[in-house]
């Protein structure tokens, strides 16, 4: 469905995925460096994945992806692991919000693709359960007229104060495309209540579909200020390995949504209501209504025991979790931190996190496994003058050149075989062997294999922290 007839014209349907949240309102699993999008929340693949392979049933065409400097190599990565080759990722200089970015996606495909192509723009964090039901609605949004700007308003089940709305202008066309009459904020209860008994009102899920030349054309007529940037940012545009980064003119666009800068103000936009399965997955309630629940109403993920327990959502992610005679609560475990809250609560999590950022701590920005263009690594020990890690890396891949002024570095192989190089010396070292890098001694570490290498690190010196890395040659482009 990648092309798709509009008089005697062929156009075609390219994919804008919108990759830059940071999903704080999951934590502790989201963080900073792996926020919600990059998680595997509601299956085997992440958000990210789902998205992808959703986008690639609606069309054919290469997607392109925005997100985060940080993120660009577990993009990569969940790209890979999936079969999908994005046409560019590209690296946002900052957070703007999402016109400028949709802004940035539309002159890089006009280029591409020309100015008659449309975007299909999806958020990467969110769950959609009915692939199928949401296919047939982009297939109905293609029957717009080739000027509309086409947003999906998804059918309020409930009074939601969680999520902006749109109001539509009533007597909707057959097809099911109503006029857009307007863009709401979140609304108190009451407020809310009101807009789904009206009948028109739709909760906004931040999907639209849109014609690059009306939506330039709105830019321009709108939001001059946002295109400004964008253009001057696209002419200062950088090749990084496989990712594009637009010039630092970028920062100069004013954080603004789409929805306030063009959606909000052009006569062309509408709305398609749709009824998908959909979900922000913007709390843990929201993801333990979407989650398989049991006789009590428990969602229970991981390693969980419970007695008398019910309405909760449990989570274990390193160890046993047991619960006894609560209910209503969220007890999320990880192998650095616990959440015990109450569900009622937990839209407020942005709360915990602040207060983490104002303590100095690090919960909030990783986890003790840490990824790694060349795979991850985890710390499952420390004490005076050492550090013990897990590490895995992935086949066919390298740690950078590099050495140590602070620690030496013992290496114990416990599955797959290690190609080390260690000053002029290189070997293979397999399962069950060891080697041992001195302080000062250039090294590297590589997978020559066809499935994971893993090993035990043992360090050893004055000083262990990750600043202590003399990159000398990287294969992604890192020099600290």
């Amino acid at each position: 469905m990648d092309r798709y007839l509009i008089g005697e014209e062929k156009m075609e349907l390219v994919p804008v995925i919108l990759a830059g949240g940071t999903g704080s309102r999951l934590w502790p699993v989201s963080r900073e460096l792996r926020p919600k999008q990059f998680l595997r929340l509601t299956g085997e693949l992440s958000l990210l994945q789902q998205t992808l392979k959703r986008a690639a049933e609606c069309t054919s065409a290469a997607p392109v992806i925005l997100c985060n400097h940080e993120h660009r190599f577990i993009v990569a990565e969940q790209c890979r692991e999936i079969g999908i080759a994005p046409s560019a990722v590209v690296l946002e200089p900052a957070p703007r919000n999402t016109a400028p970015a949709i802004a940035l996606a539309a002159r890089l495909v006009a280029q591409q693709k020309g100015q008659d192509a449309r975007l299909l723009v999806l958020p990467s964090d969110h769950l959609i359960q009915r692939d199928d039901d949401f296919v047939a609605a982009v297939k109905t949004a293609l029957r717009a007229e080739a000027d509309q700007l086409v947003t999906f308003g998804i059918k309020p089940n409930r009074p939601e104060t969680g999520y902006g709305y749109i109001e539509s202008v009533a007597g909707g066309a057959a097809s099911g495309l109503q006029k857009v009459a307007e863009f709401v904020e979140k609304p108190v209860l009451e407020k809310a209540q009101a807009y789904v008994d009206s009948g028109r009102f739709y909760w906004n899920s931040g999907m639209f579909l849109l014609p690059i030349e009306a939506l330039l054309a709105d830019f321009q007529k709108h939001a001059p200020e946002v295109l400004k940037a964008i253009d001057a940012a696209m002419t200062e545009v950088e090749t990084d390995l496989d990712f594009l980064r637009p010039g630092p003119a970028f920062t100069a666009s004013p954080s603004i949504s789409i929805d306030f800068a063009v959606m909000g103000q052009t006569a062309q936009a509408s709305v398609l209501p749709i009824d998908v399965g959909w979900s922000d997955i913007g709390s843990w309630q929201a993801l333990r209504e979407v989650s398989s629940q049991d006789a009590a109403g428990n969602a229970v993920e991981g390693d969980v025991l419970t007695v008398d327990t019910s309405n909760s959502y449990l989570r274990s992610e390193s160890r046993l979790l047991a619960t006894l005679g609560i209910d209503g609560l969220v007890v999320i475990e990880t192998s650095d931190a616990v959440l015990v809250a109450a569900e009622d609560r937990v839209q407020d999590i942005k709360q915990l996190v602040s207060g983490l950022k104002e303590a100095g701590r690090s919960e909030h920005l990783l986890h003790r496994r840490v990824f790694r263009p060349w795979g991850s690594y985890e710390t499952v020990g420390d004490g005076d003058r050492y550090q013990v890690k897990r590490i895995t890396v992935n086949p066919g891949s390298s740690i950078s050149l590099q050495l140590h002024h602070h620690r030496a570095e013992h290496w114990v192989v416990v599955r797959g075989t290690a190609e080390v190089t260690r000053g002029e010396e290189k070997a293979l070292v397999s399962e069950n062997e060891s080697t041992y890098i001195p302080i000062g001694t250039i090294h590297r570490l590589s997978n020559p294999g066809k499935l994971p290498l893993e090993l035990i690190e043992v360090q050893v010196g004055a000083y262990l922290g990750e600043d202590d890395i003399v990159r000398l040659q990287d294969d992604y482009g890192r020099h600290t």
